[in-house]
């Protein structure tokens, strides 16, 4: 069954840096939830996320939520009004392409069920994985590998609005190609190479290379000697 993905109701504006922390805050508060909190402050909840607790006010009232005084948020309908304003309160069709040790991993990892986000379609181009089975139902059931011939099929199926892409670097930009032929309009790509796509198609690019080097960079930094004034 699609599932319908437009409103009627005026969206707001939220800006990017704020969208970008949203996550941080469901995370932090769905853990506060499952033990047992049932209400948190500003400074409780900014401290644990890593913002200030003047920062976090700001990014929630752009939600409408300002908290009660003296008594803070109560957690799950700030859980609530996240994941909705996020869309986690929908149900959105994946597909990864791309089905090596990464591509495993991204298929087995169970927070995407929890979070609204259903595996409905994994591919390949290596014949030998094609017809493998690997746990990526929202329930836990088993998806079939299918060959990348089949992704237009597998995207329809379906109906994939968000596609993975955990290729070799030379495939990616081939692979996101045929992705947006197909109807896919999000694109996460952990290919350590840059792709293009057309306007009004959103990519989120995941360099695990790239975060490391600068995680190197600051680990260096710890170690070097302060420069002396001459």
């Amino acid at each position: 069954m699609s599932v319908s993905r437009t409103t009627d109701t005026p969206r707001r504006l939220i800006p990017d840096v704020t969208v970008a922390r949203l996550p941080i805050y469901h995370r932090v508060l769905l853990q506060l939830s499952e033990a047992g909190v049932a209400s948190v402050s500003s400074e409780e909840l900014a401290a644990a996320s890593g913002v200030t607790s003047a920062k976090l006010r700001k990014d929630l009232s752009h939600l409408g939520s300002y908290g009660t005084r003296g008594v803070g948020y109560d957690t799950d309908y700030l859980i609530y009004q996240i994941a909705r304003e996020l869309g986690l309160t929908q149900d959105w069709p994946v597909v990864i392409v791309g089905i090596g040790n990464l591509g495993h991993a991204l298929a087995n990892y169970g927070g995407f069920a929890s979070r609204g986000f259903r595996v409905v379609g994994l591919l390949d181009a290596d014949p030998a994985r094609v017809g493998e089975k690997v746990l990526a139902g929202p329930n836990g059931e088993s998806v079939e590998v299918r060959s990348i011939d089949d992704l237009e099929d597998v995207v329809a199926e379906g109906d994939a609005s968000i596609g993975v892409i955990a290729t070799p670097a030379s495939a990616a930009q081939a692979v996101c190609d045929r992705l947006v032929a197909a109807g896919v309009t999000s694109i996460l790509n952990f290919a350590p190479a840059l792709i293009t796509t057309p306007a009004g198609v959103d990519v989120r690019e995941v360099d695990l290379a790239t975060e490391l080097q600068i995680l190197a960079f600051h680990e260096q930094r710890k170690h070097l000697r302060p420069e002396v004034p001459a």
